[in-house]
C-alpha cells in the first residue's frame, strides 16, 4: 500500500495543487525573452491564484496576526468558496487599502524595527500581487542577490563570501551600510524599476502605488518607504536593488567582452574563466559582491580598489536610488587584519601554511544576543516550570545551533557561552532538575552523541546541550535552481504523477461553491496526504468513486478543518453510515476488508455515533 512521497517544496506542492505552475512558467519565460507585459491583472484575479493565495497565506503563522480591522485569517474559513473569490475579486477592482498596523519589535543592538501589519484582505491581495510579478522578475534577478527569495538563505550568501575569500583571494571589503533603506525607499523610482522590469500594467502599477502610499496607523501616509511586514514588501525591495546589483555586476562580473569566452556546463549553467583571465591583463578593477536583502558587501584584489569601489557605490547610490549611507558604519576592511560581519557571523582570512584561508566565527552581538536569549529563558523556567517553558528554551538552543552552524568556529563560540550560563543553570535550576536523561526522538536525532554527558531535565523534558553544535560547512547555491522551470525544479522537487494530477484537476473542476473555503482547499491537501488512496481499504481512489468525509458529522458540531476530514471509496462511505444489517453486509461482501481495514472502518462508524461491525 505505501508509495514513496515526492520530495516537497512546499510552495511548489501548493501550486500544483492548483494547477498554476505552467502560468508562472511562462510568465518566466516571457520575462527572460524581455516580454512586456500589459495584462496582468487577468493572472492576478483568476480563481486559482486567489485559491493559492489563500492557502500560502493560511500556512503562515502571522496569518492569525490581526491588522487594523482585529480580523484573522479564520473568517474566510467557514465563507463559500463563490462568496469568497468575488469579494477578493471585487477588492480589487475597487481597491482601497486599509491602514496598516504600525508594531515596533526591539533590535537585538537595542534599536527598534517599525514593522507594518497591513488587514487579512489585503495581505491576501499581496500575495495574489506577489505570486504573479515574482516570476517576471526573477527572470530579471542577479544570481548573487540571496535574501528573500525563493530557494536561497543566509547559508548561500555566506559560502559566495567563503569562495570568494578562499578561492578568488580576494581580502578587502568594502562594507556599505544603506541608511534606513526600507524607511527611505523613492515611489516614483521603484514604479519606475518595475515598468522597466517588463511590468507594464497600469492598473497593476496603480494598486502597488496604493499599496506604497497606504495609511499606516497613527503617523499618517509614507511619502517614501516600503514597510517591512507586508507581503509584497520583500520582493519590492529587492526590485529597489536589483538595479544596484546589475551595475556592479556591469563592471567586471558581467563585463561586455568584443569576444565571447562564455561556455556552458553540462549542468546548464555559464563558465567565465577564460573571460576573466584575459580581463585582468587590462585596467578593469576586479571586484565581486555578495548581497542579502539591504545588507551587502563588495569584495576587491587590493585597497586602491576597494577605495574606488566604496566612493563609486556611494555616489551612485545617492545619484541613481536617492539613497544615503551611513558613514560611521560604512568602512574599507582588510580581512588579513581585521574582522567583517555579514549577517550575524564574521570573517577573516588567516594565514594557513602559503595561503589565507576564511574562518568565521559569530559576531559578537549575535554571540551576546543568543546567551541573552538562553539566561532569560532560564530565568523564566526558574519561576515557572511547566513543560512549555523549557520546550521553548530547547527551541532557541536548537534554532541557534541550526542558524549558526556554518561558521567555521562555531564550537568555540557555543561553548563560551555555555562557559557563561553555566553558573546560571546550576544555580537557578538546581532544585527543579534531575540529572537522568530523557532520549525523546529530537534528541536523538540531534544530539544522540552526548549521551554521557551531564544533563538538566526538568519534567522529564531533558535540556538539549548549549555546547552541542557540530559545524556544517555551508554549501554554495547551485544556480541552475530555479521555481519557474521544469528542469530547474527537478534537484528540489519531484513533480506529480499524471494519476495525481487527474485527481486534483477533477477536484478543481467540480468543487462546490456551497462549500467553505476551507474544505475546498483542505480536501486537495488530504487527497495528496492519502497518496491517493482510500483511508480504509488502502485502494487508489477513482473519479467519480470517491467521497471526502466528515470524521464528526457537521450535524454534530464537525467542522471543515483538515484533521476532521478522510478520503474514502464511496463505497466505503456508505458503509460507515450504513445501520441496516443487510446494506452492510452487502458492502462487506464488496469491499473484502482486512483486519487492519475493519479497524479503521469501525473508528470511523464509532465517530458518527453507529455500532462496529466484524
Amino acid at each position: 500500500m505505501k508509495e514513496s512521497l515526492p520530495k516537497k517544496s512546499q510552495l511548489l506542492r501548493n501550486c500544483e495543487y492548483y494547477n498554476n505552475q505552467s502560468v508562472y512558467d511562462d510568465l518566466y519565460n516571457k520575462s527572460k525573452k524581455n516580454y512586456k507585459f500589459r495584462d496582468l491583472m487577468q493572472y492576478i484575479y483568476d480563481r486559482n491564484n486567489i485559491l493559492l493565495a489563500y492557502r500560502n497565506i493560511k500556512r503562515n503563522s502571522g496569518s492569525k496576526t490581526p491588522g487594523v480591522d482585529g480580523k484573522t485569517i479564520e473568517i474566510f474559513e467557514n465563507m463559500e468558496v463563490e462568496r469568497f473569490i468575488k469579494r477578493i475579486e471585487n477588492k480589487i477592482m475597487m481597491y482601497k487599502p486599509k491602514p496598516v498596523k504600525r508594531v515596533i519589535i526591539p533590535k537585538p543592538n537595542g534599536g527598534n524595527r517599525p514593522l507594518g501589519i497591513p488587514c487579512i484582505e489585503d495581505r491576501i491581495i499581496q500575495q495574489c500581487i506577489k505570486q504573479v510579478m515574482e516570476p517576471i522578475c526573477e527572470a530579471k534577478f542577479h544570481s548573487h542577490s540571496y535574501g528573500f527569495r525563493p530557494n536561497r538563505s543566509t547559508k548561500h550568501a555566506v559560502a559566495r563570501m567563503n569562495h570568494l575569500i578562499n578561492n578568488s583571494k580576494l581580502h578587502h571589503v568594502v562594507d556599505i551600510d544603506i541608511k534606513g533603506f526600507f524607511d527611505n525607499v523613492n515611489h516614483s523610482k521603484l514604479k519606475k524599476q518595475i515598468w522597466n522590469m517588463g511590468i507594464q500594467d497600469k492598473n497593476l502599477i496603480c494598486i502597488i502605488n496604493k499599496i506604497l502610499t497606504c495609511e499606516i496607523q497613527g503617523e499618517g501616509i509614507p511619502i517614501k518607504g516600503t514597510p517591512q511586514g507586508g507581503i509584497i514588501s520583500p520582493l519590492l525591495s529587492n526590485i529597489v536593488l536589483n538595479e544596484l546589483d546589475w551595475w556592479l555586476s556591469s563592471q567586471w562580473e558581467s563585463f561586455e567582452t568584443n569576444h565571447n569566452y562564455v561556455r556552458i556546463r553540462s549542468n546548464g549553467t555559464e563558465h567565465h574563466s577564460h573571460k576573466y583571465r584575459a580581463m585582468k591583463t587590462t585596467k578593469l578593477k576586479e571586484f565581486y559582491f555578495v548581497r542579502y536583502a539591504d545588507d551587502f558587501k563588495i569584495l576587491c584584489r587590493d585597497f586602491k580598489i576597494a577605495e574606488r569601489i566604496f566612493k563609486a557605490t556611494k555616489m551612485w547610490l545617492k545619484e541613481r536610488l536617492d539613497l544615503e549611507i551611513s558613514s560611521e558604519k560604512s568602512k574599507i576592511t582588510n580581512l588579513r587584519r581585521r574582522y567583517s560581519e555579514f549577517l550575524g557571523f564574521k570573517f577573516k582570512a588567516v594565514k594557513k601554511s602559503n595561503k589565507y584561508v576564511c574562518i568565521s566565527f559569530m559576531s559578537d552581538k549575535a554571540r551576546e544576543n543568543t546567551k541573552s536569549k538562553i539566561k532569560n529563558q532560564i530565568c523564566v523556567i526558574q519561576k515557572d516550570t511547566n513543560s512549555r517553558e523549557v520546550r521553548k528554551l530547547n527551541s532557541i538552543i536548537l534554532v541557534s545551533h541550526n542558524y549558526y552552524k556554518i561558521a567555521s568556529h562555531v564550537c568555540k563560540d557555543f561553548t563560551k557561552i555555555y562557559r557563561d550560563i553555566l553558573k546560571s543553570l546550576k544555580t537557578r535550576l538546581k532544585k527543579h532538575s534531575k540529572e537522568k536523561l530523557n532520549l525523546t526522538p529530537t534528541f536523538e536525532k540531534f544530539y544522540g552523541r552526548y549521551k554521557h554527558n551531564r544533563f538538566f531535565t526538568i519534567n522529564d523534558i531533558t535540556i538539549f546541550p548549549v555546547y552541542g553544535v557540530i559545524c556544517e560547512p555551508a554549501m554554495s547555491f547551485t544556480q541552475s535552481i530555479c521555481n519557474y522551470t521544469e528542469q530547474g525544479r527537478k534537484t528540489i522537487h519531484n513533480k506529480l504523477s499524471n494519476e495525481f494530477y487527474n485527481l486534483l484537476n477533477y477536484l478543481l473542476s467540480n468543487s462546490d461553491n456551497h462549500n467553505s473555503t476551507e474544505f475546498e482547499d483542505n480536501k486537495l491537501s488530504l487527497m495528496m496526504g492519502q497518496r491517493g488512496r482510500c483511508f480504509v481499504t488502502g485502494d487508489r481512489l477513482k473519479v467519480g468513486e470517491m467521497e471526502c468525509h466528515h470524521k464528526v458529522m457537521k450535524s454534530d458540531g464537525g467542522i471543515d478543518e483538515y484533521n476532521n476530514l478522510v478520503w474514502v471509496k464511496s463505497e466505503v462511505h456508505k458503509l460507515i453510515h450504513a445501520t441496516n444489517s443487510e446494506t452492510i453486509e452487502y458492502y462487506k461482501s464488496r469491499l473484502n476488508l482486512n483486519e487492519n481495514g475493519f479497524k479503521r472502518l469501525n473508528s470511523l462508524r464509532k465517530r458518527v455515533g453507529n455500532l462496529i461491525i466484524n
